[in-house]
């Protein structure tokens, strides 16, 4: 009953009521700490979250998938050392996983903006199981982009599903994926085909409901087509209906869209704005993106960016 009312309603204070009746007969699951560890993420509450995702390792050290959230929640703070930390013990319980080697290895991407350890392992993985590469493409695909490694972007695209990629909660679909890379390789032509194709797949979603992750999507496809007034309303329009006070991680990732948006339709100072109030909260915005990633490249020659990407290198202030 509490899985049901956080994951299909966002109904958190029901979801802890079930949960506290659940503990009662169940002290020392390890799903019920993990459960409400995810609930106090989605809710801001990022050190009763991280609190209840270790007591649930505790429980169950063996549990990748926990330790991969637990990981997850610490990138968010910024704090990458606890991130790798937690990732090595993910390692220890699974050390052929390709997955698991593959995110360590993305830690040093997002916390000095070294691509070689994610390179190197990526490598490994399609040398070594070829079969394991669908497993791994939204990462290398990512990676390929922040390397400016184009021969490895088509060929992590080869392997993204039909559905695309999911960097946080918002799908991007591979329409969406193929534009971006052909933008940043400068291929305006490409990539005004790929990201129509992905702006008619979100419109079709919409067409059905008003949905956040879908809207926003549509408004950087349009960003991307130079319909500006539209993106802005879209992007803007996203974040109205799930706001970090609804859902921190879902409403961060909005946040963090609005600013590509921002950056793409030109309105630089509406980004720069954007990106540093995303800085004092978690969200997906790391160090390492920001200085190689192709959805900052607007911003770049400004000098009031710089200052941003080094402010990125600090840890979250929790209050």
């Amino acid at each position: 009953m509490a899985d049901i009312h956080y994951r299909c309603y966002r109904d958190y204070q029901a979801a802890l009521a079930e949960l506290a009746i659940a503990q009662r007969g169940l002290p020392n699951d390890p799903s019920v700490f993990a459960l409400a560890g995810f609930i106090a993420r989605r809710q801001g509450h990022w050190e009763n979250c991280i609190d209840n995702f270790e007591r649930s390792a505790e429980l169950d050290p063996h549990n990748w998938f926990l330790l991969h959230q637990t990981a997850g929640a610490y990138q968010m703070l910024r704090l990458f050392s606890d991130s790798a930390r937690t990732l090595d013990r993910a390692l220890a319980a699974i050390p052929g996983d390709a997955n698991t080697r593959v995110a360590r290895a993305l830690v040093d991407l997002e916390w000095h903006a070294d691509t070689q350890p994610g390179y190197d392992a990526i490598q490994d993985v399609v040398s070594a199981d070829p079969g394991a590469v669908d497993e791994i493409a939204e990462q290398w695909f990512y990676l390929a982009l922040c390397r400016r490694d184009f021969a490895e972007v088509t060929r992590a695209l080869a392997s993204v599903a039909p559905e695309g990629i999911i960097p946080v909660n918002v799908r991007m679909p591979h329409h969406f994926c193929e534009g971006l890379a052909a933008r940043a390789q400068g291929d305006v032509a490409a990539a005004e085909r790929a990201f129509t194709a992905a702006r008619a797949e979100m419109e079709a979603i919409l067409r059905e409901a008003e949905y956040a992750e879908a809207l926003c999507v549509l408004g950087m496809c349009d960003a991307a087509l130079r319909c500006k007034e539209e993106a802005l309303a879209e992007g803007r329009r996203a974040v109205e209906l799930c706001p970090v006070s609804k859902d921190a991680v879902l409403g961060a990732e909005l946040l963090r869209n609005l600013a590509v948006i921002y950056a793409w339709t030109g309105e630089k100072d509406l980004a720069l704005k954007q990106l540093q109030e995303l800085l004092q909260i978690p969200g997906p915005v790391y160090y390492g993106q920001l200085r190689l990633h192709p959805w900052w490249d607007p911003l770049r020659d400004d000098p009031r960016f710089e200052r941003l990407v080094s402010q990125a290198r600090e840890p979250v202030q929790i209050k």
